[in-house]
């Protein structure tokens, strides 16, 4: 009897283990699955599952422009992926460092020079995204999207003042009177505002010749939308900083009857590959990811750029509203 028990009791053990494992078994497929999924939505081709039917690349620019290597890494592998007929570049950002968006820029126009592409304005192609956008040989952007902020920024603190109350002097021993200026632990001397003008103005200079040269614009036409604004996307047409008002389909209709792109053509998102390496804002963005909190995904994403570059100083092509200086 003694044994029957016994013989019952290893069954059950091994029933419970049986189990286990086919849960972990099945757990394991659904996730060979859902990457297999995940590579077929980005873009990319698996290994050992066929060539990727002819599509619609779509290329995401959001957030703050800083110049990744990961974007010109999938820029590259768009430009090199033969079942991509056409490109949609979709924008919804302010913009960000000037050398990130040239970057962006000059990447954006090796692949126009080898693939159809248009530029999608979603939300906002402010200042560096604008320098994005005009990539593109044609715009379209929604009737209420903000587009424009032609304009560069150099901001940084001057804490000076509150030094002097509290009592504390920042000592410096420099080759030359404009080494390492400004500071922002004493008041900007004029030579050194003279200086941070000249580069400001020259790199004012090149993008607003950038745009002159993208758009077509006259200096009359020019001059009208290089003073830091924004509008709206309707209002843009007639100034020429867009083609047309619309939605993505109106964008991807411009490929199919301008530059030969078949239609119907199914649009595939592709995405950079994720870095290497823990990094709070990301690991943050995951979780509202998992959560289904996209919005905040970005947002968290966003933050993690800003923070990243924030320390590295330099120019700024970005749209901030509310600062009286943002826009210039």
């Amino acid at each position: 009897m003694a044994a029957d028990a016994e013989l019952l009791i290893d069954r059950r053990r091994l029933r419970r283990k049986l189990s286990l494992w086919r849960v972990v078994g099945i757990g394991g497929l659904v996730l060979a699955v859902g990457a297999v999924g995940l590579r077929v939505r980005s873009g990319t081709e698996p290994l050992g599952f066929g060539a990727v039917k002819p599509q619609i690349a779509r290329i995401s620019i959001g957030g703050f422009i800083a110049g990744a290597e990961s974007t010109t890494k999938l820029i590259e592998r768009v430009r090199e992926a033969n079942a991509v007929q056409g490109v949609v570049v979709s924008i919804s950002s302010p913009g960000g460092t000037t050398t990130g968006s040239e970057e962006l820029y000059r990447n954006l126009r090796a692949l126009a020079e080898k693939k159809p592409m248009v530029a999608f304005v979603d939300g906002t192609a402010a200042s560096g995204a604008y320098i994005a956008a005009i990539a593109a040989d044609h715009i379209v952007a929604r009737e209420t999207a903000l587009v424009g902020s032609i304009g560069v920024l150099f901001q940084y603190p001057d804490v000076s003042g509150l030094l002097d109350k509290v009592g504390v002097k920042v000592e410096a021993v420099k080759s030359s009177p404009l080494k390492a200026e400004p500071s922002g632990f004493t008041p900007t001397s004029p030579e050194a505002r003279a200086a941070l003008a000249a580069v400001v103005g020259d790199t004012y200079a090149w993008f607003k010749g950038l745009v002159s040269e993208r758009r077509k614009m006259t200096d009359r036409e020019l001059a009208t939308v290089s003073d830091g604004r924004v509008f709206s996307g309707r209002q843009s047409v007639p100034l020429k900083l867009v083609d047309g008002v619309g939605g993505e389909r109106q964008a991807i209709a411009w490929l199919e009857t301008e530059r030969g792109v078949a239609k119907n053509l199914p649009v595939l998102d592709w995405k950079p590959k994720a870095r290497s390496g823990f990094q709070l804002w990301s690991a943050l963005g995951l979780g509202a990811d998992l959560v289904g909190l996209d919005g905040l995904a970005a947002r968290l994403r966003q933050l993690g750029d800003e923070t990243a570059h924030a320390a590295e100083g330099g120019l700024l092509a970005v749209w901030r509203p509310g600062s009286a200086d943002a826009a210039r």
